[in-house]
């Protein structure tokens, strides 16, 4: 009988990191950083420019094409409170795109900081655009969870939210940082290949790409797909529970299209970052579904629906399945949730190789490396410790290929 991954304490995924590892700011060249490469259970020390030479042949390289949006707010109270709203999932309209091309409303849900200075009516901030002044108001609603519903209101019907957002916010660099963010921040806290504007993190693995690696790897016969998961806050949630079971997993949205789904089968996948792990396992989920005759409405995937499901349906049958559904619906893309939760036990079905940064002590994402390399996972952190890696989102890489 199988272990229940419910019972896994986090207590067992932790490493002491010191303060002084954290890389508070990039290096000046995105590719310059160093890179663990663990394959055949040995440990090589390379340049993130060497990846070429150390991919698996045929490789299919997967991207996370998502773009960071400038989801920090500043606002002030008539008494002159400053409150921080931090934009992390759009309510209404419900759809990323549709929310940041709209005006002169929409509502989100919202980290709220200095909550305890806004009791009740309306926040406001003054912005420039087209060398006209404007002013945005913000009204709080309901709770949900830890968040609130803020209202979004503005004066110009012509003006949109994305523009607000592009004028008035702060690129949400990650908590552990313990900086404010800085201009260099917009350019640099974002992948050169991101197109599509959603995340509130970026999705660091993809931050080590530049055009002329991007160019060596194509000129060497790796193939490249991209995908799109916008990254959310809850990536960041560090785990409190003593048990996983006790950890709700944060819910992220992707979309995958017809094109994706064609490119992945019968491919060797690497994935770039966690999130295209995320996505691309999510994808063999949704298709077992389909095939198990289990339909709804809102495409989802559950926290423990791999553990709850005992299948060996091949992965490319799963991504027929959807290429099918795709037919069926007359459409060209699948929009998903996915709270899928990767904890050692997981057994991949899609993914075959990783490129991921180093992530922090008992995190939701280390456990997703562990359970992709196994115990491995201690021995590749000491090494990095012991040999001046610098450590998470503006940090070193690894490639895991087990």
């Amino acid at each position: 009988m199988k272990p229940d991954p419910r019972n896994i304490r986090i207590a067992d995924y932790t490493y002491t990191l010191p303060e002084e590892r954290i890389a508070k700011y990039p290096l000046d060249e995105r590719d310059a950083s160093k890179l663990i490469v663990f394959s055949g259970n040995t440990i090589r020390d390379k340049q993130f420019t060497d990846l070429p030479g150390l991919l698996p042949e045929q490789s299919l390289l997967v991207f996370n094409n998502t773009r960071v949006i400038r989801a920090r707010l500043f606002f002030e109270k008539e008494t002159g409170a400053r409150i921080e709203i931090f934009c992390l999932e759009p309510l209404t309209p419900f759809d990323f795109s549709l929310n940041l091309s709209s005006g002169p409303g929409v509502e989100w849900k919202c980290l709220v900081g200095n909550l305890k200075k806004w009791k009740d009516g309306e926040v406001f901030c003054t912005f420039l655009i087209n060398n006209r002044k404007h002013i945005l108001r913000a009204g709080k609603r309901e709770k949900l969870g830890e968040a609130h519903r803020i209202c979004f209101f503005w004066d110009d019907s012509t003006i949109t939210f994305g523009e607000i957002l592009n004028t008035l916010g702060h690129i949400p660099i990650p908590p552990y940082l313990n900086r404010q963010d800085e201009d260099s921040d917009i350019t640099r806290y974002q992948t050169i290949y991101s197109k599509i504007e959603g995340s509130v993190a970026a999705p660091t693995a993809g931050l080590h790409f530049t055009p002329s690696l991007l160019e060596l790897l194509e000129e060497r016969g790796f193939r490249k797909a991209e995908v799109t998961l916008h990254v959310s806050a809850g990536t960041f949630k560090p785990v409190k529970t003593e048990k996983i079971s006790g950890h709700e997993m944060h819910v992220e949205h992707f979309i995958v299209t017809r094109k994706n789904l064609e490119e992945l089968i019968d491919r060797n996948i690497v994935a770039v970052g966690t999130t295209s792990v995320r996505t691309l396992e999510s994808l063999y989920w949704l298709g077992a579904d389909i095939i198990a005759g289990k339909r709804d409405e809102i495409l989802r995937v559950s926290q423990w629906q791999p553990y709850e499901t005992d299948t060996e349906i091949p992965s490319d049958e799963a991504l027929r399945a959807l290429l099918s559904l795709l037919d069926e619906k007359g459409i060209e893309s699948l929009q998903v949730e996915t709270g899928i939760m990767i904890v050692p036990g997981y057994r991949f079905r899609i993914v075959k190789g990783l490129i991921t940064n180093f992530h922090q002590p008992a995190s939701t994402l280390l456990l997703l490396v562990s359970a992709f390399i196994g115990d491995s996972w201690r021995d590749i952190y000491n090494h990095a410790l012991n040999n001046n890696y610098r450590f998470l989102s503006y940090g070193d890489s690894m490639l895991l290929i087990p």
